[in-house]
C-alpha cells in the first residue's frame, strides 16, 4: 500500500470540499467534510487493526476484539455499511454516527457534530453519495497516512475552510507559526496539564503536545484540556486530537466565561500550562454575573460591558496552578494600554504575574490587519525575573506572502533566544523593573519601555506599516478601525508629535 504524499492528500481532502461548491454555504463545508473524513479514517484504521491481528494469529474472535481495543466501531456502522445504502444516505450516515458515539462513549461523544444529515433538499443522496465515493478512492490507514501527516492535512482543510469562506476565522484558525513559538516559549513538560479555554479546533493543544515531543519527551503522560462555544467547532477538536494520535484529553462545549467547564468542588480547575487566542473584545458576555462571579475570577475587577478581553484574562490567571502555572495569550494591543481597563492592568502588574509582553506585527490575526501581541505570566516567576518584565519589540520579525503573515524560523528563533536571555537588546527588548511600570500607572506598551525609530507608534508597529495592512487585508473594517482608534489613544505626547 503506497503512502501518500502530502501534496496528493491535501488535493484528495480539498477534492471533496469541491464537491460541495454552490450547494452550501463555504462557511459550512466543515460540518459535513471533517465527521466524512473522520468516520473514513476510523474505518479504515479499524479494519487495518482487525487484519493485522488477523494475519499475526488466523484468530478472526481476537482480530475483532485488537480491533476494537483502539474504538469500538459496531456492526453495521462501518463505511462500507453506509456506502452500500441504496438510499437515505444522510440517515444512514446518521445512525452509523450515533451508533459509533455511543460505544466510545469517553473518547468520541459528540464528536459527529449536528450537522443535518437526513435534509436531502439541502444534500440529497446523489451529493453524499458522491463525497462518499469521493472518500472512498484511498485508504486513510495509519500505513498509508500516518498521524503527523492527516494531521496536517486536517490542519490545511481548516486554513483552506477559514479562506474560502470569507470570514474572519480567528475563534477557528489561529497562525500556526505564532502557536509554534508559543509553544516553545512556555516548554511543556511531560506529565504537565494543558489547557485552552477557548481552544478552536485544538491547535494550540496539539501544538504543546508536538513539542513536548520534539524535546524528547513522552507525551502518553500529557493530559490535554480545552472549553470551547461553538459545538461544532468543539466536535472538530475532538477530531483533531483522535487523528493526531491523541489518547488523553477533554473537549468541552460551552461558554467559558458563564460557564467553566473544569472545576473542582468549589474552586476551578487549575494547570500547568495554559494558551489561549480568546475571542476580540466580545461585547455580548454577563458583566452583571461577574461582578459576583461564583469562581472568585474578577480579583482583578469587572473589565467594561464592551470589551471582556479581562474577563478572558483572569479566567487564564485563576486556571494557572499556583507553583508550576505559566501562560501565553494572544491579544490585540489594547490590553496593554486602553485608559478603561488601567486599574485592572495596575493591579496584574503589582501581583508581579507578567513576565514577558511580546509586540508583534499586524496580519498574525486571521482574516484581520490588527496587530497582536503575546502576554506571558507565571504563578511564580523565577527568583531572577521576580519585579521585573521583559518587553519585546518584534514588529519587524514577520514574513507576507500571499496576504498571509507568518513568523519564519529565524524569527522565532531570535524572539526565543531573546526571551530566555531575559536582558536588554537595544531597539528590539528592554526589561523594566515592576516599580517604573507602576509609576507609568501600569501601562504596558511597548513603546514606553523599547525606544524605537522616529514614527512608531504604542505596540511596536508604524502607524504606516499598520495603515498598509488595514488597507490590504481590511475585510474586518469596523475591528480594524476600532484597533487604530486604541493605538491612537495609547500615544504618549512625544509619540503623538512624532506622528
Amino acid at each position: 500500500m503506497s503512502e501518500l504524499t502530502q501534496r496528493e492528500l491535501e488535493s484528495y481532502l480539498w477534492g471533496a470540499a469541491t464537491l460541495l461548491r454552490g450547494l452550501i454555504d463555504a462557511s459550512d463545508y466543515k460540518q459535513y467534510i471533517f465527521p466524512l473524513l473522520f468516520f473514513k479514517r476510523l474505518s479504515d484504521v479499524w479494519d487495518e487493526d482487525y487484519q493485522d491481528a488477523l494475519d499475526e494469529t488466523g484468530d478472526e474472535g481476537y482480530a475483532n476484539a485488537t480491533a476494537n481495543d483502539r474504538f469500538v466501531i459496531p456492526e453495521g456502522a462501518h463505511w462500507n455499511d453506509v456506502r452500500a445504502a441504496p438510499r437515505d444516505v444522510g440517515r444512514a450516515l446518521l445512525s452509523a454516527f450515533l451508533a459509533i458515539e455511543a460505544a466510545n462513549p469517553e473518547r468520541l461523544q459528540g464528536v459527529f457534530g449536528n450537522a443535518n444529515w437526513t435534509d436531502k433538499a439541502q444534500m440529497p443522496d446523489s451529493t453524499l453519495k458522491n463525497l462518499i465515493e469521493h472518500f472512498s478512492k484511498h485508504d486513510l490507514t495509519l500505513a498509508a497516512v500516518p498521524e503527523d501527516e492527516l494531521g496536517n492535512g486536517y490542519e490545511y482543510l481548516i486554513k483552506k475552510f477559514a479562506d474560502d469562506s470569507g470570514h474572519t476565522a480567528q475563534e477557528f484558525y489561529t497562525n500556526r507559526s505564532l502557536v509554534h513559538l508559543m509553544a516553545q516559549m512556555l516548554e511543556p513538560q511531560p506529565g504537565e496539564s494543558i489547557y485552552d479555554p477557548t481552544c478552536g479546533t485544538g491547535g494550540m493543544l496539539i501544538s504543546c503536545l508536538a513539542e513536548v515531543k520534539r524535546r524528547g519527551g513522552d507525551i502518553r503522560t500529557t493530559g490535554l484540556f480545552g472549553q470551547e462555544l461553538i459545538t461544532i467547532t468543539a466536535a472538530i477538536a475532538r477530531m483533531n486530537l483522535v487523528i493526531h494520535g491523541v489518547d488523553d484529553f477533554h473537549i468541552a462545549s460551552g461558554n467559558t466565561l458563564a460557564m467553566p467547564a473544569f472545576v473542582q468542588g468549589d474552586r476551578l480547575r487549575t494547570f500547568d500550562v495554559v494558551l489561549a487566542n480568546p475571542p476580540y473584545s466580545i461585547k455580548k458576555w454577563n458583566r452583571g454575573a461577574w461582578e459576583q462571579d461564583t469562581w472568585g475570577r474578577n480579583f482583578l475587577g469587572t473589565p467594561p460591558q464592551g470589551r471582556a478581553d479581562y474577563a478572558f484574562f483572569q479566567h487564564i490567571l485563576s486556571s494557572m496552578h499556583p507553583k508550576t502555572g505559566r501562560c501565553a495569550i494572544l491579544f490585540p494591543h489594547g490590553v496593554l494600554f486602553r485608559n478603561e481597563e488601567a486599574e485592572m492592568r495596575r493591579r496584574l502588574v503589582e501581583s508581579d504575574r507578567v513576565e514577558c509582553v511580546l509586540g508583534l506585527g499586524p496580519g498574525l490575526f486571521y482574516n484581520s490587519p490588527m496587530e497582536a501581541c503575546v502576554v506571558i505570566c507565571r504563578s511564580q516567576k523565577p527568583k531572577a525575573r521576580k519585579g521585573r518584565i521583559l518587553f519585546i519589540d518584534a514588529v519587524a520579525e514577520i514574513a507576507r506572502e500571499r496576504a498571509q503573515s507568518f513568523l519564519r524560523p529565524e524569527h522565532q528563533a531570535r524572539i526565543l533566544s531573546t526571551y530566555h536571555a531575559f536582558a536588554d537588546d537595544p531597539g528590539f527588548a528592554a526589561v523594566a523593573d515592576v516599580a517604573d511600570v507602576l509609576a507609568a500607572d501600569g501601562n504596558l506598551s511597548i513603546a514606553r519601555y523599547v525606544k524605537r525609530p522616529k514614527g512608531a507608534v504604542a505596540g511596536g508597529a508604524t502607524l504606516a506599516a499598520t495603515w498598509a495592512a488595514f488597507d490590504e487585508d481590511g475585510r474586518d473594517f469596523w475591528t480594524g478601525m476600532d484597533e487604530l482608534v486604541d493605538m491612537l489613544d495609547g500615544l504618549t505626547p512625544a509619540e503623538d508629535a512624532d506622528v
